[in-house]
């Protein structure tokens, strides 16, 4: 699949946003006044600029409204409702802490789940379509969730939280890639079964179906070389696991910490962009990419 910018940048800053926004909905840390401005401003920043980021991708981005009618069927429009629920309820919780310095923690868990959800949802986005094997796999909504609550958790200075996800998330990334690399095979799709001419014989592409570039190539082949791919694994896991946990195995002092975030927001992008690029869309084998 084609890596865009505006995707890789709505999944990467809203699921900090909203894993960060999870965090405070549930009280950690417990801050008011000024300190909770912060902190909330940072969440809402990065989750409602994540979204934002995403309309680019819409082929009319001022029909924006629209997305949010179909959400009986679309997990997109799911998604676009759910944060919208959520930010309103941490709105609300937000008010109570900045303004009042109170804590309203009946709205704060009922944010954070609504949190927990929207990202759920966004990563069902991809996970549910069968036509790419690689995301049609529980651990994509797994993953989704774990890296925007460990990364939340550092930037709600949550150590220890933060930590044991990051573990977490980094044995999930480890088996995804795994699994992901035979799925496609795995799925018993090849050209025979995409054409339906499987039953005649051996299939191969003999031409192309045109000889210019469409849609389809732009936004659903995309050819990454498996050295590159791998040398990008390892700047992803390196840097989004290995050295934040390295980092706060050794302090937690604010600097460390935030160092420690930076790379793993670093990481993150390199991973998401991985997750796009080597993604296999079964549209691929009418014009015999793979």
């Amino acid at each position: 699949m084609h890596p865009a910018g505006s995707v890789i940048i709505f999944t990467v800053a809203s699921g900090l946003g909203f894993g960060l926004l999870t965090w405070l909905g549930l009280g950690f840390p417990n801050v008011f006044g000024w300190e909770a401005f912060f902190y909330y401003a940072a969440g809402f920043v990065l989750a409602g600029g994540g979204l934002l980021a995403s309309t680019f991708h819409l082929g009319n981005p001022q029909r924006f409204l629209k997305a949010f009618s179909q959400w009986r069927s679309s997990w997109l429009s799911r998604e676009g409702c759910l944060s919208v629920l959520a930010m309103a309820v941490l709105g609300l919780f937000a008010i109570g802490s900045i303004f009042f310095n109170v804590g309203w923690q009946p709205l704060g868990y009922i944010g954070a789940f609504l949190a927990i959800l929207t990202i759920l949802a966004t990563s069902m986005i991809y996970a549910q379509l069968k036509t790419v094997p690689r995301w049609n796999h529980w651990t994509t909504p797994i993953l989704f969730l774990l890296l925007s609550l460990g990364g939340g958790a550092l930037l709600a200075f949550q150590i220890l939280a933060g930590l044991l996800l990051l573990c977490l998330a980094g044995g999930v990334q480890l088996l995804a890639w795994r699994l992901g690399d035979r799925r496609f095979q795995q799925s018993g799709t090849d050209i025979g079964t995409a054409t339906g001419l499987g039953s005649r014989g051996k299939v191969r592409a003999f031409e192309p179906p045109h000889t210019g570039n469409n849609y389809l190539l732009k936004e659903m082949v995309h050819i990454v070389g498996r050295k590159h791919a791998l040398k990008l694994r390892v700047i992803s896991f390196s840097t989004m696991i290995l050295m934040p946990i390295g980092l706060l195995i050794i302090s937690s002092a604010i600097p460390v910490v935030f160092v420690a975030l930076i790379l793993h927001m670093v990481g993150t992008f390199v991973q998401r962009w991985l997750f796009f690029a080597e993604a296999e869309h079964v549209v691929g084998l009418y014009y015999g990419k793979r």
